[in-house]
């Protein structure tokens, strides 16, 4: 199980001090992050019901390593409408190199593929939790990512999020929703699929936090 909340920052500005905002409240350091998305979708012969894995193919590492991700329907009634955060299931596992081949062997056909690049934080404050502001890349041919090309310029893609299960899961969103507060002075944080625009306050905050230079305690 997942919860999370998103964004999508359209200004290099706002995502410079979002960058020095983070380095200060998470106290970790930041870690690049270049992984490569495969979207499967399974065939007629696993079913009427269409089901969907995400290939994830870390590519920061010396060696590439592979994870299968399937991400479940979102948390639906009336205690999902009353949280700030999206809750939904989730089953990620480490695979080998040769998984695609695999889901292909199964059945399973390419649907899309995506390029993510950016950067992450990984830390704990009530609840272990991940932070990523990223862009989203297409491939023009398949599996080439390095002539991948952003699905929308220069916008950028902010998630929060944090494991959880079906006994703390309202720990992790109070901790999440606690956590996602300290951002509000350069933008404003949704639920996936929920538009927000950038706060009337966001230009001046991103100039004070870049002219500081991120010296200021957070």
């Amino acid at each position: 199980m997942c919860c999370s909340r998103n964004y999508r920052d359209t200004d290099l500005q706002y995502v410079e001090a979002l960058e020095i905002l983070l380095q200060g409240l998470c106290g970790v350091n930041k870690e690049r992050l270049r992984v490569h998305e495969i979207c499967l979708k399974s065939g007629p012969n696993l079913g009427f019901v269409v089901s969907e894995v995400r290939l994830l193919c870390d590519l920061e590492q010396s060696e590439p390593t592979w994870t299968v991700k399937h991400v479940g329907g979102a948390m639906r009634g009336a205690g999902a409408e009353q949280i700030s955060v999206l809750v939904r299931s989730m089953v990620e596992s480490k695979a080998s190199k040769n998984v695609l081949r695999l889901f292909y062997a199964l059945g399973y056909k390419l649907d899309h593929e995506l390029l993510r690049v950016g950067i992450t934080f990984h830390f704990q404050r009530g609840a272990p939790i991940t932070v990523t502001v990223s862009s989203v890349n297409k491939m023009l041919k398949l599996h080439a990512t390095d002539e991948a090309v952003p699905v929308t310029p220069g916008i950028q893609l902010v998630e929060v999020t944090a494991p959880a299960t079906s006994e703390n899961y309202n720990e992790v969103v109070a901790a999440v929703s606690s956590f996602c507060e300290y951002l509000a002075p350069l933008l404003h944080l949704s639920k996936p699929g929920v538009s927000t625009g950038v706060v009337p306050t966001a230009a001046a905050a991103a100039a004070s936090l870049m002219s500081d230079g991120g010296g200021t305690t957070l």
